[in-house]
């Protein structure tokens, strides 16, 4: 060997790579493409130059490919739950390089100061205004469940319970639409309406006649839509409505405005509907036609509210459009009673509130049920909060019925959810799959005297990442009403047999092992 070689055995120092290194770079800078950038530079390299390329290459990106892992190891779990921060450890470890960017985009529910200043303020608003209504304050029986629950939602959410409520039970998808719209025509001071999903079909149609027939009365329109659920309506209907002075605000935009909101994929997922501070809607029914998402119509439960929790529906309207506009609206809160007398209290939740208002108030509930327990919800993936309460209740002797839709629009969300089946059936907890349509319906019931609905699925992303909107009934007749609606799903169901379960094929529980490991990461 010469001393312009030098063997495997003998590394030179890094002086006699320069010229080399020189020449690719003048090589880039005159334009050259190298399609295969490793491979020609060995080619042109000596064989010594050649080895020591592709050390220092090596070198490099294992270098970067375990920081990438330690740093994720020292970050993540101080900013994400337990159960979230495993699930992206696996990922960023398996593929480092693309696990920290999808972390960086989907890993944290971080919204912005503004949005989390503006909640706290109008949170303080309603907490305010609430104190002087004691007069509407119910106050349940001590030493009941009720009485647990109450001041839990209270104190997270920030609504009292109120008496003197009416609500109307409506399981008909097209006859809620046509009393809703209804409704609309026999405005005569304002319309609100906040909607996570907005279609432009006929049922969005008919929407837009009813508030532009509204708007020409004289009568204060606003539509608050979520961004992404309602692009659709967004981009049909928002210029035609302007053009009648409604007005109309898109909730949590995307696109690259994303970055003054929060995380791009944090969404309103709220359903509801004030019309004249004197009746209001609010369930899991969106402003589209049944079958908006094709093969899968859904059936859907919607509660018309009438007396004191209009008021307060009003409020979380008012709030969201607070938090989107920085415009304050007022809220009447002096809503007359209504004979029906039926206690109300609503469960806000989001990620602009400190706590995860929807999964502590739901794992109460079920840890709070001595007797019987129902819970109606087309996505369950539940947390380990939640999932440890189904098997403690059921375990303990409480009858735990699970409802869900034996057909599902969200593939990865149908396989995780099927990996909890054999643990639930294991421990008691029975599952029955709804046939007939997609059961697109959020509710729940527990014992005899709590009943809960709204837009709140059983699942990790309406727990921590969606705007969800609950109401609690504190109704034995209520209660009874929603009772008798299960029993109807149940007819049209069939339940899961855990030895039938156990026998599926082995390649069908990788798949629900795989996508369960997933489950933070939907």
């Amino acid at each position: 060997m010469g001393a312009d070689r030098w063997s495997a055995h003998s590394l030179p120092t890094p002086g006699r790579c320069q010229p080399w290194l020189a020449r690719c770079f003048n090589a880039v800078e005159r334009g050259s493409t190298l399609q295969r950038p490793v491979g020609r530079m060995a080619h042109h390299l000596p064989t010594g130059d050649t080895m020591l390329f592709e050390w220092l290459l090596g070198s490099y990106l294992l270098l970067i490919d375990w920081l990438i892992r330690l740093v994720a190891l020292c970050w993540i779990p101080t900013r994400t739950t337990p159960g979230a921060a495993r699930s992206w450890l696996l990922l960023v470890g398996f593929v480092p390089l693309l696990g920290l960017p999808l972390y960086l985009l989907f890993g944290h529910p971080w919204l912005s100061r503004e949005r989390i200043r503006r909640q706290a303020e109008a949170s303080q608003v309603i907490r305010e205004e609430q104190a002087l209504q004691h007069r509407l304050r119910w106050t349940p029986q001590p030493d009941t469940a009720s009485a647990e629950i109450v001041p839990l939602v209270q104190r997270q959410g920030d609504f009292m319970p109120v008496h003197g409520n009416a609500v109307d039970l409506l399981t008909d998808y097209d006859e809620s639409l046509r009393t809703l719209i209804a409704d609309i025509d026999q405005a005569e001071d304002r319309v609100h309406l906040l909607y996570y999903l907005m279609f432009d079909d006929a049922v969005g149609e008919a929407i837009v006649e009813a508030l532009q027939r509204a708007a020409a009365r004289g009568v204060q329109c606003r539509v608050l839509l979520d961004a992404v659920g309602a692009k659709r309506g967004l981009r049909a209907y928002r210029k035609r409505l302007q053009a009648r002075d409604i007005e109309v605000r898109a909730m949590l935009p995307g696109g690259l405005r994303w970055r003054r909101s929060g995380r791009m994929d944090l969404r309103n997922h709220r359903k509801i509907a004030v019309i004249d501070n004197e009746v209001a809607y609010v369930g899991s029914q969106n402003l589209a036609g049944p079958q908006f998402v094709p093969g899968h119509p859904n059936r859907e439960l919607v509660a018309r509210v009438r007396g004191p929790a209009v008021a307060h529906l009003e409020a979380v309207f008012a709030s969201d459009w607070y938090m989107e506009t920085g415009q304050r609206l007022d809220v009447i809160a002096d809503v007359p009673e209504c004979s029906d007398d039926i206690a109300t209290q609503l469960l806000p939740s989001g990620p602009a509130y400190p706590y995860s208002n929807a999964r502590d108030a739901v794992a109460a509930l079920i840890h709070l049920a001595r007797r019987r327990l129902v819970m109606v919800t087309p996505y369950f993936v539940p947390d380990e909060a939640t999932l440890s309460a189904l098997r403690i209740a059921a375990l303990s002797g409480v009858q735990v019925q699970l409802i869900l839709s034996a057909s599902n629009n969200q593939r990865l969300t149908s396989w995780a959810q099927e990996a909890y089946y054999d643990e639930l059936l294991r421990c008691g907890v029975r599952i029955a799959l709804y046939e007939p349509q997609f059961l697109h319906a959020k509710h729940m019931s527990v014992d005899e005297d709590i009943a809960v609905l709204g837009s709140i699925n059983m699942d990790i992303r309406s727990f921590a990442l969606n705007a969800e909107i609950g109401l609690i009934c504190y109704d034995r007749a209520l209660v009874q009403q929603l009772c008798a609606i299960e029993d109807g799903y149940l007819r049209e169901a069939w339940q899961l047999d855990l030895q039938q379960w156990r026998s599926r094929p082995t390649w069908r529980r990788s798949r629900e092992g795989i996508a369960r490991l997933a489950d933070a990461l939907m």
